[in-house]
């Protein structure tokens, strides 16, 4: 099996190299600057999703893809269908995709265009893996910076309990399926072990800093209004606040243990997380 994961240099396309790495594996880094990868100590070929006419031949002898998911949202679903297609042209013959928690179930504006990537492949006839991933822990624990300095954690989760995972256990997961054929051609939905709400994590952050950081919910416009403020731009300020919204009431839950259970091991802790982000 020759495999290669798309957006290699990102942070969970670095985790899940480093995942297969420590199984034994390897993969080619597929890169939009083989620059940025010289520290990766594996091939490297240029992919860039913006270019569909160099992706065949970048996909020439790769018989399993990982498509981690585009992180630029003005045309997601049209680089994901560039990259099937140009996948289907060079005789790849399984992809692995990063979707997201509950597939075409999930309310968030921002499962969209993973719905529609999902669409895309059962129709390709290429054979596929569907890891459908919660949030990242790292999504709330990357604003604890402004948020101790400000006094406050802000958001609009209100009190909905959330399952989420750090990134290394989601990389463990393209690992794990990669590793055993039998796990190969499925959909895993994938969470953390252990729910939480938002005033649990702020209780966490005020315990580790020694500071009263409180955890306040806004109606989702003021909250997509505080994004903007922060410099996001504001359609995609909304679609955060949309996704916060929508976790409130239960869109980011889910207590299978799936996860844990494909990773052979239990997820990380959101304590750990917070502290490692608060180092």
């Amino acid at each position: 099996m020759t495999i290669a994961i798309t957006g290699a240099t990102g942070h969970l396309g670095r985790l899940a190299l480093a995942a297969l790495q420590a199984r034994g594996g390897t993969a080619i880094a597929l890169v939009r600057d083989p620059a940025k990868a010289a520290d990766l100590g594996v091939e490297t070929r240029a992919f860039d999703y913006t270019k569909p006419a160099g992706m065949a031949g970048a996909l020439k002898g790769v018989t399993t893809l990982v498509l981690i998911s585009s992180n630029d949202f003005n045309d997601r679903l049209g680089q994901h269908k560039a990259v099937i297609d140009a996948a289907k042209a060079a005789g790849v013959g399984h992809i692995v995709y990063t979707s997201i928690l509950k597939g075409p179930a999930s309310p968030l504006i921002l499962a969209e265009d993973h719905k529609g990537t999902e669409a895309y492949l059962a129709a390709s006839g290429i054979g596929h893996t569907l890891l459908r991933n919660g949030w990242y822990t790292e999504n709330y624990t990357g604003a604890l910076a402004g948020a101790v300095a400000h006094g406050a954690m802000v958001g609009a989760v209100g009190t909905g309990l959330v399952a989420t995972a750090a990134r290394k256990d989601y990389a463990e997961a393209i690992a794990a399926v990669l590793f055993d054929p039998a796990k190969l051609g499925k959909t895993y939905e994938l969470a953390g072990d252990t729910a939480y709400r938002m005033a649990e994590m702020a209780a966490v952050v005020s315990e580790r800093t020694g500071k009263t950081i409180p955890y306040q919910s806004l109606p989702v416009a003021d909250y997509a209004k505080v994004l903007e403020g922060f410099g996001l731009p504001a359609g995609f300020a909304f679609v955060l606040a949309d996704s916060d919204d929508q976790a409130s009431r239960g869109a980011l839950l889910d207590t299978s243990g799936t996860l844990s259970r494909l990773i052979g091991r239990p997820t990380t802790p959101m304590a750990q997380t917070v502290a490692e982000a608060l180092r």
